[in-house]
């Protein structure tokens, strides 16, 4: 019961409401002390911000975040040019060979911006995007706790991988779509040299 709980033994209690209730993350790679301080209450947290009616979610992975399906138009679509410039950062670098579970280790700055507008000159074109945007972009997605600033680039925190899994599962629905085609297709078609009529007859 939320009536159990003492406020007195949740001394972040303000600045985790003021966080999430901004539209950011917590992150543990970020903001150690806040984070230490969610995973030792989260029962309680989680409890008494039901009860004001927030929907707090925790990753295992070190990260939380007010869950909200209520978006105004403006949230949506910072969110949707968000999920954009993460996947086009997150094919280049898959093109380069890197891991993409590993995120947190890549440097984002202007020449990789730069590497990835032109490899996605068509699609980012169409959006109205260019690099000197899709920095804008990364520091709206530092306000949102999605990365951070490092002097001169951008480090991308585990919040990220909410969107790394939408991407996921949307290559598993297509890779899914495209192995029922092609097992369509085999079961229709002829093996070769099969024939229907009378062999070898003269």
């Amino acid at each position: 019961m939320t009536d159990t709980i003492s406020l007195q033994s949740l001394p972040r209690l303000g600045d985790l409401f003021r966080l999430f209730n901004g539209g950011r993350h917590l992150n543990r790679l970020a903001e150690p002390v806040l984070w230490a301080e969610l995973e030792q209450q989260q029962q309680d947290y989680v409890a008494l911000f039901e009860a004001l009616g927030y929907q707090l979610a925790i990753d295992g992975r070190g990260f939380a975040w007010f869950q909200n399906e209520d978006l105004n138009a403006t949230v949506s679509n910072q969110s949707r040019q968000l999920a954009l410039l993460f996947m086009v950062i997150f094919d280049t670098q898959a093109d380069a060979g890197l891991a993409l579970n590993r995120f947190h280790e890549w440097r984002i700055d202007r020449n990789l911006l730069e590497t990835t507008v032109e490899q996605h000159q068509e699609l980012l074109m169409a959006e109205e995007l260019d690099v000197d945007t899709l920095l804008t972009l990364l520091d709206k997605a530092d306000t949102f706790g999605f990365a951070r600033r490092q002097g001169n680039h951008w480090q991308l925190l585990p919040a990220v991988c909410r969107y790394l899994d939408h991407f996921e599962a949307l290559a598993e629905q297509e890779r899914t779509h495209h192995d029922e085609l092609v097992q369509g297709m085999t079961a229709e078609t002829p093996a070769p040299f099969e024939h229907s009529g009378q062999e070898g007859q003269a």
